[in-house]
């Protein structure tokens, strides 16, 4: 690997560095982070937090009044959305809509195409939350699975965004070798976009099943016990995402180490994943509403 980087540490010290320097979440999104993690706290405490900005208040109604809930009546309070979204969704709309906002006010995508990444994103979090809906996971914790495929990739934006010109080579040689991105990042970098991500997910003080996802979805054996079933699942949307962004029907998985140990660990076969496919396709129209709130919230 030496003969593409000379000098990977340089590359660790300064992808460091440029993580440091990113700004913190924003202060209510903070505060409300920490409100829901106080099993004390009450909708009125989120209300009273939420309704003090009026640009997260308003993408919180515009969220459970569209598609993505297909209430059968629309909410105009914020407390009883909040109240029928649960403290958990709340805590990660907010966490989601913080990062994205964070990430827009960045000049961030250089190499690769900001639609693309997030379209990925987005399919990979819509992946999670069915497998997770599959194999049980209580209704109040299955949006940690698709807030966790939205976020698993956001390590690649500090890497583009700093080395663009050693990103479009690691990409190149992905490419030209048949390696896995992952694989040409640690031949250029030393690093790769998971180890980004930890760092980044750790900057924001996200919780340590995210920094988990973040940091492990390619090696998920590494991750806490207590987080395994988030990053395996998502490392699994991950990979089938993939296939249905290549257009493939086949079961190429099981054809792959590293594939077919992921479904044996998530408890799946080839056949119940891709019986998904059509479910997956309807709701990842339904979850682009989370870029197009955010977006429009940044322009408020």
């Amino acid at each position: 690997m030496r003969e593409f980087a000379s000098d990977q540490t340089s590359y660790l010290n300064q992808i460091e560095a440029y993580v440091a320097r990113l700004p913190s979440l924003s202060t209510t999104a903070t505060k409300v982070l920490q409100t829901c993690n106080n099993p004390k706290s009450s909708p009125n405490d989120l209300n009273r937090l939420i309704a003090l900005d009026p640009v997260l208040a308003g993408q919180v109604l515009r969220l459970i009044n569209s598609a993505y809930y297909s209430l059968n009546h629309p909410v105009s309070s914020l407390t009883r959305a909040i109240i029928m979204l649960g403290v958990n969704t709340v805590k990660n709309l907010v966490l989601s809509f913080a990062i994205l906002e964070q990430l827009r006010t960045l000049n961030t995508f250089q190499t690769f195409s900001s639609t693309a990444f997030w379209a990925h994103s987005v399919c990979v979090g819509v992946i999670a939350k069915c497998i997770a809906e599959v194999k049980g996971a209580p209704l109040a914790d299955q949006e940690d699975y698709f807030v966790g495929g939205l976020m698993h990739d956001l390590g690649k934006i500090p890497l583009n965004h700093r080395f663009a010109d050693e990103y479009d080579q690691a990409l190149a040689l992905a490419s030209q070798r048949r390696w896995s991105p992952v694989h040409a990042e640690r031949a250029i970098f030393g690093i790769d976009h998971c180890t980004v991500g930890g760092l980044v997910a750790q900057k924001w003080r996200l919780s340590p099943a995210f920094v988990d996802v973040l940091a492990n979805h390619h090696r998920p054996d590494e991750s806490r016990a207590a987080s395994q079933q988030l990053v395996f699942i998502v490392a699994l949307a991950d990979l089938y995402a993939q296939l249905l962004d290549s257009g493939t029907h086949e079961d190429t998985l099981t054809d792959n180490e590293f594939g077919a140990a992921v479904l044996a660990r998530v408890g799946m076969d080839w056949s119940a994943l891709d019986q998904m496919r059509d479910t997956v396709f309807a709701e990842i129209d339904k979850a682009k509403i989370f870029l197009e709130i955010s977006q429009r919230g940044s322009r408020s």
